[in-house]
């Protein structure tokens, strides 16, 4: 960050007073500019004993699968969210989302909060940020192509939790950088 959103003065990087971290301060009107994760929303449709992926048509990791997931907008919900990215990325409409995962990666700043639920219907196709979208039992899921470690563990943790009979919610965090993340 070079200039001041609040009056188009340069910033500097300082520690506030009654503050301990280094922020983007304005020189002239003291304007504290606070820099703060990314939240990602998606889901994990599952329809009977498949889950919903997409293989994505962007950076990063074109061509590689995902869950439907991408960055929260201002005024929704985490379940908005993940619901809107599930439409865009797959046109699939879901239902009964109960949080999941929750997946913080401090190295990019950046927390997932990835939704299991329920495909209301099969009628889903590749939005334009998708080149594919398909369901996938256990033995068939990508490991290899999958977009982001994130989604690798979600799913890992699905289907354990599918043997168990349980579905917990997760709380993770990837401490150091992995090359899919």
């Amino acid at each position: 960050m070079k200039y001041c959103s609040a009056c188009g003065a340069t910033v500097s990087l300082k520690i506030p007073e009654n503050d301990e971290r280094l922020r983007h301060v304005c020189d002239a009107c003291g304007t504290i500019h606070y820099q703060n994760p990314k939240i990602i929303a998606g889901a994990l449709p599952v329809f009977n004993d498949q889950v919903l992926l997409c293989r994505r048509a962007i950076e990063p990791r074109h061509g590689l699968w995902t869950l439907p997931a991408g960055f929260m907008e201002n005024r929704e919900t985490t379940e908005q969210a993940a619901t809107r990215e599930a439409h865009e990325e797959a046109n699939a409409r879901l239902q009964n989302l109960h949080l999941y995962t929750v997946i913080s990666i401090p190295h990019v700043s950046q927390v997932y909060m990835l939704y299991r639920c329920e495909l209301a219907s099969t009628d889903f196709f590749p939005g334009v940020e998708s080149l594919e979208t398909r369901l996938f039992h256990e033995h068939e899921i990508p490991w290899q192509e999958l977009a982001f470690a994130s989604v690798h563990k979600t799913l890992e943790c699905f289907f354990n939790d599918r043997k168990q009979g349980s579905f917990p919610v997760h709380n993770l965090a990837f401490l150091a950088k992995s090359p899919a993340e």
